[in-house]
């Protein structure tokens, strides 16, 4: 896989939590070696829940920090808002042109928002084809994404087929690269955790209202002094994400033997959360310290975005006759 021009984007649409980190987050900054890989804050994408101004630029700044803290480097990687490259929404348009109505209609994502009571407006609609552009526009070969997008990648493989059919083989047709084994992270209530269902554990929390957050876990009522099934167990289920091989093992044994309550099993989850993400939170004090930096990464990212942005754009425009 090396040398493979790789994209991921994330909503700044809320403040990150542990389901973004080891869904997305950690599997895409792992491929940083040896890849090209470019990442965005996609904040035209958050536009379709209507945010507060102030907090969408807020947001946004927080996702840049949590993920240079994280381990995102900006000397190989380019990092970059969504809206600071603007070419992304005339590649939009063109290819609604090519995306029939039916395509977008058959999306689990948007027909799962209105069941949830989203208002149905055109952004909410449309979104499989900005995510289309994000990807097209950057000749990306492979996209990272969970099982639930998968789709999404596949109405954006679908359209760059579209385009090549009728004007050339312009727009390169990514690959879905899926990390089958946290695919989909658990939430306080067993289902996958989002911002949408309410039941998130933030990257960066800390004491007492983190704490309590872990304490919720919803588990099954099995008496504290009979033996109980990991492998069934939402607390061991994120506990097995940040622990070693050896210490999933010895909690694993704990439950197998019995006399261990489900707030054992949490506390030891939170422990072990705050070790991993401790050196994550330093960094992070450190950047909140210097907003300036963040800005400055943001803006270079940017700049190298839209160089390739403008070719591929340039190359389109020419071949439906714009240019």
């Amino acid at each position: 896989m090396a040398g493979k021009r790789i994209l991921s984007g994330v909503q700044s649409s809320g403040t990150l939590h542990i389901g973004n980190y080891f869904g997305m987050m950690r599997p895409s900054l792992s491929l940083q070696e040896g890849n090209d890989c470019y990442y965005f804050i996609a904040n035209y994408h958050a536009l379709t829940q209507l945010p507060d101004p102030a907090l969408l630029r807020q947001r946004t700044f927080d996702v840049a920090v949590d993920f240079l803290a994280c381990g995102l480097n900006p000397d190989t990687t380019v990092f970059f808002r969504q809206s600071d490259v603007t070419e992304v929404q005339e590649l939009t348009w063109i290819l609604s042109c090519l995306t029939p109505v039916g395509l977008l209609e058959r999306c689990h994502s948007y027909k799962d928002k209105l069941a949830r009571g989203m208002e149905a407006n055109h952004g909410l609609f449309a979104y499989p084809v900005l995510m289309a552009a994000d990807i097209l526009l950057y000749n990306s070969q492979l996209v990272p994404v969970g099982k639930d997008q998968k789709q999404h990648l596949e109405v954006t493989r679908d359209i760059a087929i579209r385009f090549n059919n009728r004007y050339g083989d312009i727009l390169t047709v990514p690959e879905a690269m899926i990390q089958e084994d946290v695919a989909v992270i658990p939430g306080l209530d067993g289902q996958k955790m989002s911002k949408s269902y309410d039941n998130t554990i933030e990257i960066f929390g800390e004491g007492k209202p983190i704490r309590q957050k872990f304490m919720k876990i919803i588990t099954d009522s099995t008496p504290m002094e009979e033996p109980k099934n990991p492998d069934t167990c939402n607390v061991f289920a994120l506990y097995k994400l940040m622990a070693t091989p050896e210490e999933q093992a010895e909690l694993r044994q704990r439950y197998l033997a019995g006399n261990m309550g489900y707030g054992h099993a949490k506390q030891a989850l939170f422990d072990k959360y705050s070790e991993f993400f401790a050196p994550m939170r330093e960094r992070r004090k450190q950047l909140l310290e210097k907003p300036q930096l963040v800005e400055d990464v943001l803006q270079d990212g940017a700049a190298r975005a839209r160089k390739v942005a403008q070719q591929t754009l340039q190359r389109v425009r020419q071949a439906v006759g714009l240019a």
